[in-house]
């Protein structure tokens, strides 16, 4: 069995909306049925009895290695915690080749589960040995490492359920919440908003003491002490007990509290020392509460327990700690709900304190206390006391964030009690936190747990918001990147900044930030992430998705310009044009439910996507009376059409009609050139569908000029002495079929046509394109592509030659090395009247050599 090509979907895809793993496998002809190798599935079970079922999808089919890969993936994937269901072996046209597709929530996780299944998998092939147990363990360590936090995973947790798209910007805790100039960004339990001043306050507790003692909160006396002498003084200056902690500490990391001699104190101060500045301060009896504020509300209280066990008059200490530890809930990290209790130095020195060491063994029902702070970190435990909280206490809690500047705020008090004021029980808040750990109201030892995430959540976004820009993402064979670029014109006229992928680069705003072919997720994601982006358009390509799926998770409206007889078939493993449509119908699938798919009707492959889909549909053809725009509007649905006399667009649903004239459309020169009519329908109904105004879309549209900056080789029509020059980037059949269309409709004496033809097409393909051509021009000019893609030098000049061998129009033939040579040889050869087609392979640089030659040419007598 040899595995090939893994890539990680990151985003929607061919097989699913989950994230996954993909790979080619490919399979002796003895590995393509697992019963025919003796012994094989006992000797799998045996090494991993909770591989399940093995089956195939097809019933018909054997089970192969390449289906027990997939379960075995899967499996072990779901044993080591991950919530992973979906997995898919897909057999391919070629003999024992399955592309096997897992899904994954972690990445790091999923494809170290795909490389343990193939040991797996060797193993039982071999009869060699497998640790099993190591392996699910490694992986549930790696998830732990590579997963958000509870904190963190709350808040994503609580946005995702209000329908907000987010994305994990470092391995860490920052996320951003929505898109665009939409977004906001967390780290932790900390908002973007939160200013660097309170957050270093908050970290200075003298200071926060100072300040919420000016506003009225009561807080225990205190002050920052430089050596053991100094903090002796304090604490006798304010009364003993004391604390003794740092004073830019937190996760109670060097905290001793109730220190009530010399001893005590300075053993207290080297440990705090450890972590900076010492301060000491006035010990307050009581119990140490966590109070979570959010906002100008108290959404979670919790009281915090120190780590203890208690005794039963026959186990040690240490054997007490770890029966303790037992308990599933306790872990090594912040991943579980709480945390191993651990027998370390601080733990011993405060047993000593009680006169006990780790192998003491308690008196039956003695309360043994291991860490005299109260933190989860330390395995200390919390109970929920958010309905017992006093109002006053509640408002005190909220005074104390508003005076540090903190929206989300942990607030430390330690008191008798909750259910009283503060005053009346001698209690008060001893710091806050910012980024405060939300582990013990998301699942306390005891009492309810508290959905604090949703608070955070609500705080980031008003209610009904959800963080997303208006996004169109648009495919097809043909027509894909004048659409985009028109329907991102229409969001500019409506005064929007834009964020646009294409073939040509990614432009944010009308600036270019990157070149090349952005048509992919990366760069999608890239404009998601920009914050000056109001609305977004996504040329989406077939390698894109391929590759690693969408660049996002759902989009407001979906446009396919046509599908026709498809491009690029023949490579990985989309042969057909129905394989074509599976793949570009994924944007379909990945509307918004309150949103639109663009269909084209006249196409009956894009057409019946409209069965995929979930979200409405606009359909659009230039006959109205097409059957599919004819049922659709008899149903009251909306439909854009040519009108009657072919002079006007049409939107039109139920009975409401609205009327575009095409003369005032310059990029079809009056409804003469068709596929523009038809991109510009497509752009239509994208602006209809994400709620553009009417008048916003005509002056959008009359403003479109189809020239070489706002539609670079589409179609851009220039005059070169008299002579017509059409660059265009046309490379398929279908596109040759509608430039000849177009071409017809415009006046010329005599045609030529400058084209090469790309390797990466099959041999029908580059041989149907100039079969086309020769049909509509005189010359034809026969260039190399820059780029050969896999073929031998002159074997497509070869192909496109054999496709004019039945030409019925073409007179002269001529083959030449050079793109730029090429168009010069017919430029100069252009008369007045001529009418030259440009098929640029360089888009840029053949434009910009155009554009100069066409300047330079003597003016027409």
């Amino acid at each position: 069995m040899d595995v090939s090509r893994t890539r990680a979907l990151r985003g929607p895809n061919l097989w699913s909306r989950h994230t996954a793993i993909e790979a080619i496998v490919k399979c002796a002809e003895h590995e393509r049925a697992m019963h025919q190798i003796a012994g094989f599935e006992s000797r799998l079970r045996a090494l991993f009895p909770a591989i399940g079922v093995l089956h195939a999808e097809n019933t018909d089919t054997d089970i192969s290695l390449a289906h027990v890969l997939q379960a075995a993936a899967l499996a072990l994937q779901a044993q080591a915690g991950c919530p992973v269901s979906f997995s898919r072996t897909a057999a391919t046209p070629d003999a024992g080749i399955y592309q096997v597709i897992v899904e994954y929530s972690e990445e790091a996780v999923g494809r170290q589960a795909f490389e343990d299944a193939q040991a797996l998998v060797k193993a039982a092939f071999e009869g060699s040995h497998f640790d099993a147990d190591a392996s699910i363990a490694r992986l549930r360590e790696l998830d732990e490492d590579e997963r958000l936090g509870p904190s963190t995973g709350s808040i994503v947790d609580a946005a995702v359920a209000r329908g907000i798209a987010y994305r994990r910007l470092t391995r860490g805790s920052l996320v951003q919440l929505g898109w665009g100039s939409k977004q906001r960004r967390i780290q932790a339990a900390e908002l973007d908003s939160t200013s660097a001043v309170a957050e270093s306050i908050a970290q200075d507790k003298d200071l926060t003491k100072r300040l919420l003692h000016a506003a009225g909160v009561p807080v225990p006396l205190g002050a920052p002490v430089a050596t053991v002498d100094e903090a002796w003084a304090v604490a006798q200056k304010v009364g003993l007990p004391v604390v003794v902690k740092p004073q830019d500490g937190n996760q109670g990391k060097g905290v001793t509290v109730n220190i009530t001699d010399r001893a005590q104190l300075d053993e207290a101060f080297r440990t705090a020392a450890e972590y900076g500045t010492v301060m000491v301060e006035r010990f307050l009896p009581g119990h140490d509460f966590r109070l979570l504020v959010v906002g100008d509300q108290l959404v979670a209280a919790a009281r915090r327990d120190p780590p203890q066990v208690l005794g039963d008059g026959e186990r040690t200490v240490r054997d007490l700690v770890h029966l303790v530890n037992l308990d599933p809930r306790r872990g090594e990290g912040h991943a579980t709900s709480l945390t191993k209790i651990r027998l370390d130095d601080i733990a011993v020195a405060r047993l000593a304190l009680q006169g006990l060491t780790p192998d003491s063994v308690p008196a039956k029902g003695q309360r043994v206390i291991l860490r005299n702070n109260a933190n989860l970190s330390t395995g200390g435990t919390a109970t929920d006391v958010t309905d017992d909280v006093h109002p006053d206490v509640a408002a005190r809690a909220v005074a104390a964030a508003q005076m540090v500047g903190l929206h989300i705020c942990g607030v430390d008090m330690v008191a008798e009690t909750v259910l009283r004021p503060l005053e009346e029980q001698g209690g008060g808040f001893v710091e806050v936190n910012a980024a405060p750990g939300l582990r013990m109201h998301l699942t306390p030892s005891y009492g309810k747990p508290r959905n604090v995430g949703q608070a955070m959540v609500d705080k980031l976004f008003a209610h009904g918001q959800d963080g997303r820009i208006p996004t169109v993402a648009v495919t097809g064979t043909n027509g894909k990147t004048t659409t985009a670029r028109l329907i991102a014109h229409l969001f500019s006229a409506q005064g929007l900044r834009v964020g646009m992928t294409n073939t040509d680069g990614v432009y944010v705003n009308g600036h270019q930030i990157d070149s090349g072919d952005c048509s992919g997720p990366k760069s999608a994601r890239n404009v998601l992430l920009h914050p000056e982006v109001d609305a977004a358009v996504f040329e989406t390509a077939r390698g894109g998705i391929l590759r690693e799926g969408l660049g996002f998770d759902r989009c407001s409206v979906a446009v396919v310009t046509n599908i026709g007889a498809g491009d690029h078939l023949g490579m990985n493993y989309i042969n057909t044009v129905e394989d074509l449509a599976v793949l570009k119908r994924v944007i379909v699938q990945n509307v918004s439910p309150d949103g639109y798919a663009v269909l084209n009707a006249a196409d009956p492959i894009v057409a019946a996507m409209a069965s995929a889909t979930t979200a409405k549909v606009i359909y659009f053809a230039s006959d109205r009376h097409h059957p599919v725009m004819a049922t659709h509007r008899a149903q009251g649905h909306r439909s854009v059409y040519i009108d009657g006399d072919g002079e006007s667009i049409v939107a039109a649903e139920g009975s409401w009609r609205e009327t575009i004239h095409l003369r005032d459309v310059p990029i079809t020169q009056g409804g003469k050139i068709g596929f523009q009519v038809e991109n510009v329908m497509a752009a239509v109904a994208a602006a209809w569908g994400v709620g553009l105004p009417w008048q916003t879309i005509r002056r959008g549209l009359s403003g479109f000029v189809n020239d070489s900056d706002n539609a670079p080789g589409r179609f851009n029509v220039m005059d070169f002495g008299g002579a017509t020059v059409i660059a265009d980037y046309g490379h398929n059949p279908d596109a040759m079929r509608a430039l000849v269309q177009a071409v017809d409709a415009m006046p010329a004496k005599r045609r030529s046509v400058v084209i090469s033809g790309a390797g990466d097409r099959r041999d029908e393909d580059i041989r149907e394109q100039t079969a086309i051509l020769g049909a509509a021009f005189d010359d034809v000019i026969l260039y190399q592509d820059a780029a050969q893609r896999g073929r031998a030098d002159g074997e497509v000049m070869a192909l496109l030659r054999e496709g004019l061998g039945e030409a019925a129009r073409t007179q002269h033939v001529e083959e030449i090395r050079g793109e730029f040579i090429a168009i010069d040889t017919a430029l100069d050869r252009l008369q007045p009247g001529d009418l030259c087609l440009v098929l640029v392979d360089q888009v840029e640089e053949a434009l910009a050599h155009l554009a100069r030659r066409c300047a330079e040419a003597p003016p027409a007598a």
